[in-house]
């Protein structure tokens, strides 16, 4: 997995949702928002590192794009 020079994957997540949030979704096979449109909250609360701000972060920025968390 490509990393940017830190402990960050190479996503096209927000650094606002961190990098233990980062690292947990690319290691769940997550690396592109798209691939969240749909996928219940409670699923990606339940990977060790994504809380609640990276939820919230992620749900407003899939907003942005007419999608959303399922």
């Amino acid at each position: 997995m490509a990393t940017t020079g830190s402990d960050r994957p190479e996503t096209e997540f927000p650094r606002a949702i961190g990098a233990p949030a980062t690292r947990a979704l690319a290691a769940a096979g997550y690396t592109r928002l798209d691939q969240l449109a749909g996928v219940p909250a409670a699923e990606l609360a339940a990977l060790h590192g994504v809380g609640p701000t990276a939820l919230r972060v992620l749900g407003e920025v899939l907003a942005e794009r007419g999608q959303a968390l399922g």
